[in-house]
């Protein structure tokens, strides 16, 4: 017993140790060392119930990783998390300017007599493995013959209009989550999950008139009156989450970030394994959707920091954070 004490008391001095050398050394904050212990209480180390050898939250010895990920930003509103500090909601809605003005809480509440206002994806914990296939659309899918990988994904999310018909072979046929935004909406199956990405009070108006009465049939541009989508099955992405992207994982590069970037974001905090295919250019360096011809003379001229982003999803590749495949 007297052994069993001592031993406690050795190992609770090394533990206080190695916590007062990372404030020293690592220029680690209080917060830092918090969301370090918090997750080492939640995912025990010797932990071998299920099958993932590498997680998205094994990142104990990983100062960069927890300088960056904040597991406490929820990244799905829902009734309790809809409230926007001011600091959150003027940066959203300086991203996309609209004429058209409206109340932000009355339109949420309004929201959530139509889709579920529940919390989601709070399951996470030691017991759990869920494998995510992330789909973005460059061409370097084209000829990948990644289609069969990419199904066996517990999740597999696509984003925007990413067509499979035709191109089953490299991109697969499964959905389980489609994100879009009014723009780039798409119908999907009842069996699909809905995620939408908004970039202005008037997007959440836009959901709820297409899955209602479809009278918002123009937003910056044309979008879709309805939408074909299970109502129980439809979420939406939080502005203080895509304000936490900007800030935490881009240091404020670029305007805001791109779709793609966010739902890999979203998928390291809702998935233990994060399988990341059809991000990049192709092999002649060239940027194209894998459904679309690759233009004649190409420009990147948009709001995002496109290089930012992908140095940084190399970053987490490197890190094992998440596995990266690029395709042909």
């Amino acid at each position: 017993m007297l052994n069993k004490k001592r031993n406690l008391r050795l190992m609770a001095g090394i533990f206080i140790i190695g916590i007062v050398c990372m404030f020293e050394y690592a220029e680690l904050s209080y917060e830092d060392v918090l969301r370090l212990v918090t997750f080492a209480r939640k995912r025990p180390a010797n932990d071998k119930s299920r099958s993932c050898t590498t997680c998205v939250t094994g990142w104990m010895n990983d100062m960069w990783f927890t300088k960056r990920f904040q597991p406490s930003v929820r990244p799905l509103l829902s009734k309790r998390n809809c409230m926007l500090s001011e600091n959150t909601y003027k940066w959203w809605q300086r991203l996309q300017y609209v004429t058209r003005r409206a109340n932000y809480t009355k339109v949420v509440k309004e929201l959530f007599q139509i889709i579920p206002g529940k919390d989601h994806y709070l399951d996470g914990g030691s017991d759990r493995c869920r494998v995510c296939s992330v789909l973005g659309n460059s061409g370097n899918l084209l000829g990948s013959h990644y289609g069969d990988q990419i199904d066996s994904g517990d999740c597999v999310i696509r984003m925007n209009k990413a067509p499979t018909k035709g191109y089953e072979r490299d991109v697969g046929t499964r959905t389980t989550h489609h994100i879009f935004y009014p723009e780039s909406a798409v119908n999907v199956s009842n069996d699909t999950n809905v995620v939408l990405f908004p970039f202005k009070t008037l997007d959440l108006e836009w959901l709820m008139s297409a899955l209602t009465n479809g009278t918002i049939k123009r937003t910056r541009e044309n979008v879709p009156a309805r939408i074909n989508a299970d109502k129980d099955k439809v979420m939406v992405l939080s502005p203080a989450f895509m304000r936490y992207v900007h800030t935490s994982w881009l240091q404020n590069k670029g305007v805001y970030p791109s779709t793609g970037f966010l739902a890999l974001i979203f998928s390291l905090h809702i998935c233990d394994k994060v399988n990341v295919y059809g991000f990049g250019a192709n092999r002649n360096r060239v940027w194209h959707h894998y459904f679309e011809p690759p233009p004649k003379n190409f420009r990147l001229n948009v709001p995002h920091s496109v290089s930012n982003e992908y140095s940084v999803i190399l970053e987490l590749s490197k890190r094992k954070k998440i596995q990266l495949f690029t395709g042909i």
